[in-house]
């Protein structure tokens, strides 16, 4: 069970936290605008997650496979939204120019769209389950345990993408790096989701 357990953590860990969409968005947003600020998005995030794992236990696999231009059409959405999120990214204002507007941040309801719409989160579960589901004496037990650990795993992963991006929030405060860094982490998440796409 030990053994199980600590593949199992391996794996999320190493699914979730590579640099996709989600994770640069995050790092973004903590480098952007600050922790506190980014944690609604965090929380979306988190939901959407929590919205991914159940329906890749439910064998979300099983819909795809049977209308595979279903797949194609949340891929495609998904694909739009980030470049959204991308976009308000790079477009967010630089620190020192922000005076009385409110910075345009990242929020809940983003951070859930993004979620429900990568596929990269529903690919990552069906794979977990499929290959690293916890040997437990009752089914149900076996997907609960391993959904749990996933979403534990998942909450350490964004909070430290999040807190991450926040420790190069200084280099915010000069336009010139801002802007070359919110460009930066917009240009890799549009990499990130060609190379999901095309994988």
């Amino acid at each position: 069970m030990i053994e199980a357990l600590t593949a199992l953590v391996a794996t999320t860990f190493l699914l979730l936290g590579s640099p996709g969409p989600a994770p640069l968005a995050l790092a973004a947003t903590g480098a952007g605008y600050g922790v506190r600020a980014g944690i609604p998005f965090l929380l979306g995030i988190l939901t959407g997650l929590a919205v991914a794992i159940v329906a890749a236990s439910l064998g979300l696999a099983v819909l795809f496979s049977n209308f595979p231009s279903l797949r194609t059409a949340v891929q495609l959405l998904g694909s739009c939204y980030i470049a959204y999120i991308a976009y308000k990214i790079a477009s967010g204002p630089i620190l020192s120019d922000e005076g009385d507007a409110k910075p345009a941040v990242p929020n809940f309801v983003d951070g859930l769209i993004l979620n429900l719409l990568n596929p990269k989160a529903y690919a990552a579960f069906l794979a977990i389950f499929a290959q690293f589901l916890l040997p437990l004496d009752q089914h149900w037990l076996s997907y609960a345990s391993t959904a749990t650990v996933c979403f534990a795993v998942a909450v350490l992963v964004d909070v430290l993408w999040l807190c991450s991006g926040s420790l190069i929030r200084p280099l915010f405060k000069r336009p010139r790096q801002a802007r070359m860094l919110r460009i930066g982490f917009a240009a890799a998440m549009l990499l990130a989701v060609i190379i999901a796409l095309g994988a």
